[in-house]
């Protein structure tokens, strides 16, 4: 049986429909998916919002056009409202007047408004892009990888080391953005040039603490710029993907220096938002990509749209959330890594917080979410000995607060952050105002998650990693862990004993170590 889903994505430049025919979605077989309809109008919205702050008026009533035309195009494949997922980005999360605006998309067109952050559309972008790549025998396993999308608010880079996360970042840096400074101080396109390479050249120094670019093998550039270089000189390797040789695109991008905003337009046959946002979109790749030791640039044709539907259509079937929770992991990781965390340690807190977690699954009433975020906790609870080992889940918390992890929204990360803060010391969580702002699902997860890593990190209060395998049982009122241990196990017993006081509150179980 065939569905219809259509998603749509409100941009910087333009308001972009995409619709799809899922086959076998409710079946026993694998689904297949393809496009049947996909349309894209331009609009002026990140213009508005980064130069006055929010959305205008008029780019309102436009933005209300355009969506009142794709309802109706939708009602054509019988695809209501209701059933149209709407997905806003950098622009919508910079506008002063953001809620007032969605309301009014809401009552003028019934569509609900979703803005994601930077780390969404990471996300999002990974799986499009990595599934992309699968299907043209491109492997990010092996290779030291970038993948990099100039948007117009907003760009955003993905750091791969032999196809684990390195590091990700959604750097406020966008063609529209770059366009309006240069035009508040009547710049140039030689000033954008210098602008950005100076930008990118202190972004440098910051990303080779995760991954040293000059070992970038593999440059992936994602976005419209790269598409319409890979038309004039990219070698076809499928109609999802081209590969542009590094020589080839250096000529294009300074051949194209020249010319006017109407000559790209009649050249390449692009919208005029295009256009416009063409030259410093090009420019931001080249520098990039001349930091890496790439020979070429390998452009696959997705986006976050159809990234939202694999994730939220194919990614059991394909094995896709395994690889992306790995990811998430990796890069927190990497994280604990820069801040000089003891790895042993974090991941025995890991190991165990995760085998207490499968073994409460009845009695968490947890998702899968909820074993991410304890597993990304357990990894990072003590990154704040970096700054001081007195009171470092204070320090923890901050550094995570203030970190991005790949995969995870900034509520996630804020969740992370709080049992992080809670899985040591005196803190009294009621009182914890960042705790209290919380909405009730979050604070009874960050008590839960918490209560599981104080146990935790009790096994090994030495950092000696002595408990090397226990079984959990089950007394009306006590949680039992047998220990398979010859070694004195006394300074754990105390440690649990000082640390349970959360897990009975929460669980109702005392916790008794033999």
């Amino acid at each position: 049986m065939a569905t219809q889903e259509a998603v749509i994505e409100i941009g910087s430049t333009g308001i972009r429909l995409l619709v799809i025919q899922i086959q076998n979605k409710d079946s026993h077989q694998i689904p297949s998916w393809e496009i049947i309809d996909r349309s894209e109008l331009p609009v002026a919205l990140g213009r508005d919002v980064f130069t006055t702050g929010i959305i205008s008026r008029e780019i309102l009533l436009q933005c209300l056009h355009i969506l009142k035309r794709f309802k109706e195009q939708l009602f054509s494949w019988d695809i209501l409202h209701e059933q149209v997922t709407v997905l806003a980005t950098s622009a919508f999360r910079e506008a002063k007047n953001r809620d007032e605006v969605i309301d009014r998309i809401m009552v003028k067109t019934g569509f609900k408004v979703r803005v994601i952050d930077g780390i969404e559309e990471n996300r999002l972008m990974y799986i499009a892009v990595s599934e992309c790549l699968k299907n043209n025998n491109v492997h990010l396993e092996g290779t030291n990888s970038i993948i990099l999308e100039v948007g117009g608010g907003s760009s955003e880079i993905m750091l791969i080391e032999q196809g684990k996360m390195a590091g990700v970042h959604s750097m406020r840096l966008g063609t529209v953005i770059i366009e309006q400074q240069l035009k508040s101080m009547t710049g140039s396109l030689q000033d954008a040039s210098q602008f950005l390479e100076e930008f990118i050249r202190i972004r440098r120094e910051s990303l080779n603490h995760e991954l040293i670019l000059a070992n970038v093998k593999q440059f992936i550039a994602v976005g419209t710029e790269a598409q319409i270089v890979a038309e004039n000189y990219g070698e076809i390797i499928s109609d999802k993907l081209r590969v542009i040789p590094k020589e080839k695109f250096n000529n294009f991008v300074d051949e194209i220096q020249d010319y006017s905003i109407e000559e790209c337009v009649a050249r390449f046959k692009i919208p005029y938002t295009e256009a416009q946002a063409l030259h410093i979109g090009l420019m931001a790749y080249r520098f990039f990509l001349n930091f890496t030791c790439a020979n070429e640039i390998i452009v696959p044709y997705t986006n976050i749209r159809e990234g939202l539907i694999l994730s939220r259509v194919l990614a059991p079937e394909q094995n896709l959330q395994q690889d992306f929770n790995s990811q998430i992991t990796a890069s927190a990781l990497t994280l604990a890594r820069k801040y000089k965390a003891d790895e042993n340690h974090a991941q025995y807190v890991r190991m165990i917080s995760l085998k207490l977690y499968d073994s409460l699954a009845a009695e968490l009433g947890l998702d899968e979410r909820g074993r991410t975020l304890l597993e990304v906790a357990a990894i990072l609870h003590d990154i704040g000995m970096f700054i001081r080992a007195d009171n470092h889940e204070e320090h923890s918390m901050y550094i995570i607060k203030h970190s991005d992890i790949f995969g995870l929204s900034k509520d996630d990360v804020s969740i992370i952050s709080l049992v992080a803060l809670f899985h040591r010391g005196k803190h009294k969580i009621q009182d914890n105002p960042f705790f209290a702002v919380r909405n009730r699902a979050d604070r009874i997860t960050v008590l839960k998650l918490t209560a599981i890593l104080k146990i935790a990190d009790a096994f090994d209060r030495a950092h000696t990693q002595k408990i090397k395998d226990f079984t959990i049982d089950f007394k009306p009122d006590t949680l039992v862990i047998k220990c398979k241990n010859n070694q004195s196990l006394a300074l754990e017993k105390l440690a649990i004993a000082q640390k349970s006081d959360i897990f009975e509150s929460v669980f109702g179980y005392k916790v008794q170590l033999n």
